[in-house]
């Protein structure tokens, strides 16, 4: 993986030499603009606006715009000389628990690779310490012409950093939550119980990009002169009058769709009662049984009392036959040992 930032971590009075690698990836399908009349790609040109021409990459630098309008020149030069020590430094100022961290503040993810082979005894020291400490490390540094926080942890045997945000940058929820006064009955909660415990988890691992899979779909439809594929049925919508009657379906077709039990427990849970909670991954695992099953169960059933009768008559006369050749044997034993006896 390519670095896109060499530094070092300042981790007390040790320096362990590092990369910065990206730890994310994006998957996204991207388009180009292009004239709709024929197709023909459009382009962006730089131009300057003093001498009317389009200029070079090699030509462009940066300035800061003040009040006035007036351009003042930064360099690169002048970025990698600034009176900061995290210009070229990951500066750790603390250690906290990861539950201290809000997850609002948390932005893009890098790892950090070690810088050589002098770095893997201070980078494996900070490792495990960050194991132990069940703790994650508060850093500040500077990327991309200006400083930033962020926040180091072990993924797998190496080092992580989130960016975050600087607490003032995350703005307060006001004005976000109902200003209405409403009141949650029990029973919704438990019908809202029920719906969570139905759903149950997932292995993120299991979920994927369905709208990028469909616009690859499209596009390839498109490429090959085909009809690009018609989009489903929009879900019926419309507005909740009662929200116990949405709990109560909404519990209902999670369970039919994962093949859980009968609607019983929706009603029981109605009538105030608390039914037992099944975990999803349980409720997976049982099948629902179709009308004809159910019509064919009470036949395998009498059945099976008839097999069961059967087996039973058949073993009480095996054990009368068995007892009855028995009685023969001794009697036989008995006669033979009065002849001799005699």
């Amino acid at each position: 993986m390519r670095s896109i930032w060499n530094g070092a971590i300042s981790f007390g009075l040790v320096s362990i030499p590092i990369k910065l690698v990206n730890a994310t990836e994006s998957h996204a399908i991207s388009f180009r603009q292009v004239h709709t009349e024929d197709n023909g790609r459009i382009r962006y040109r730089k131009v300057c606006e003093l001498e009317d021409r389009e200029v070079s990459q090699a030509e462009i630098g940066k300035a800061y715009e003040d009040a006035d309008g007036t351009m003042i020149p930064i360099s690169d030069e002048d970025l990698s000389h600034l009176p900061i020590p995290t210009a070229r430094t990951i500066e750790i100022v603390a250690f906290v628990p990861a539950d201290r961290i809000d997850p609002l503040q948390m932005g893009a993810a890098y790892y950090l690779a070690a810088g050589g082979a002098q770095a893997a005894k201070p980078y494996t020291l900070l490792r495990e310490a960050l194991k132990r400490s069940n703790k994650v490390a508060i850093a500040k540094y500077a990327l991309r012409g200006r400083e930033r926080l962020g926040m180091l942890r072990v993924v797998g045997d190496a080092i992580a950093m989130h960016g975050l945000l600087w607490p003032d940058e995350v703005r307060a929820p006001e004005g976000v939550a109902p200003d209405e006064h409403v009141t949650i009955r029990d029973k919704e909660l438990d019908l809202a119980d029920a719906l969570m415990d139905t759903l149950g988890e997932v292995d993120l691992e299991d979920l994927h990009d369905e709208y990028r899979e469909a616009l690859e779909e499209v596009i390839a439809a498109k490429a090959s002169g085909e009809a690009p594929p018609e989009s489903p049925a929009p879900a019926a919508g419309g507005k909740v009058l009662d929200l116990m009657a949405a709990l109560e379906n909404s519990v209902r077709a999670a369970r039919e769709s994962r093949g859980a039990e009968e609607e019983a427990e929706v009603r029981q849970l109605r009538r105030g009662a608390s039914a037992p909670k099944e975990t999803g991954a349980k409720k997976s695992t049982s099948t629902k049984k179709t009308p004809a099953a159910k019509k064919a169960a009470p036949a395998r059933k009498s059945t099976s009392k008839a097999g069961e009768g059967a087996a039973k008559k058949t073993t009480a006369k095996s054990t009368a036959t068995a007892k009855s050749t028995a009685g023969k044997k001794t009697a036989t034993k008995k006669t033979a040992s009065r002849k001799r006896t005699a």
